[in-house]
């Protein structure tokens, strides 16, 4: 792999207009993050994603950049932190073209724009494959009020934030096992290459919700961590998910389909508990962040989370995406 300019050249004439005035330019060994709010720590998170296994070969580099920065920005969110800034490590290919990596910058420059966070350093590297990201985001939220899975109580409505299902039924359309309208097609695809980070909503639920958790394997899957950290049991119930009118037109041709929105990952939407007798209070939230929200089930005791269709349990078929 040979990229006009070298490592330096590249992180001077890339990467440096991205970085947060802490962070020098990029042009020594770290970074000096500013003070944290009065009350408020640091949030820090890391996700991964690998060419092949979390985006497609033929993805737009921007596109990939985006979701690469959002995913880990979803991660704040369900902590309510508010995101301040990243970490970026990337281990290029033989194959990658600077002009590729100039449009992965371009991506990260609009949603930086977007979201109000900085890049502060991080490293590049070369390998023989396949295409590795790797991004660190941090955040700063209240001390003693952070949002954490093992915070659930028997009683407290089960809700979600906007729609479910769209992104695995997206990454269906683009696999080719999918038909539907162009219109939905373009949308599901969108939402599969795109995730919308609930960054707004995340910190208004601080001292409103239970326990938080973002959809990134499943809704079931990721529901098991907060029953299984809160000690408790969750009902979910099928008929009350969210769906876009994209996704519910794709089921109606493709009821073989219809566990896509409990079980498909990639949602990147919050799931969180909260006392019935908060509900005003979280609507009057999500109007002000602009973030539909929904009722979808309840905490009870027990354990695990239990499915419902029809007023019955529903033998599910997979409950979440697991890398082993």
């Amino acid at each position: 792999m040979t990229i006009e300019g070298g490592e330096f050249g590249l992180i001077a004439d890339l990467l440096a207009p991205l970085a947060a005035e802490g962070a020098f330019g990029l042009t020594d060994d770290a970074a000096l993050l500013p003070e944290p709010p009065a009350g408020d720590g640091w949030v820090v998170t890391k996700d991964a994603m690998v060419g092949g296994v979390h985006f497609l070969p033929d993805d737009p580099p921007d596109l990939i950049a985006r979701k690469l920065l959002r995913v880990n920005l979803s991660d704040l969110a369900a902590m309510g932190a508010v995101p301040r800034g990243y970490l970026l490590a990337t281990a290029w290919t033989r194959e990658t073209t600077r002009d590729w990596i100039a449009r992965f910058v371009a991506g990260l420059a609009e949603d930086q724009a977007a979201f109000g966070v900085a890049l502060y350093g991080g490293d590049t590297v070369s390998t023989p494959g396949p295409l590795t990201l790797s991004l660190t985001a941090f955040g700063t939220a209240p001390r003693q009020s952070l949002l954490r899975r093992n915070g659930a109580k028997a009683g407290d409505d089960v809700m979600v934030s906007g729609t479910l299902g769209d992104s695995a039924l997206g990454l269906q359309v683009l696999q080719g096992t999918l038909e539907t309208t162009p219109e939905h097609a373009a949308f599901l695809s969108q939402r599969y290459r795109l995730p919308e980070p609930r960054t707004a909503l995340g910190p208004a639920l601080v001292g409103l919700a239970s326990a938080a958790q973002d959809i990134s394997d499943g809704l079931l899957a990721d529901l098991g961590h907060i029953a299984e950290h809160s000690g408790v049991g969750v009902e979910v119930h099928l008929e009350l998910l969210p769906l876009s009118v994209a996704a519910r037109e794709a089921l109606v041709e493709r009821p073989d389909l219809a566990q896509r929105p409990m079980n498909g990952g990639d949602d990147y939407e919050l799931v969180f508990t909260a006392p019935p007798g908060l509900r005003a209070q979280l609507m009057a939230c999500a109007t002000a962040t602009g973030t539909p929200i929904t009722r979808i089930g309840r905490v009870i005791e027990g354990d695990g989370v239990t499915p419902f269709a029809a007023g019955r349990p529903l033998p599910v078929k997979g409950r979440g995406w697991q890398h082993f």
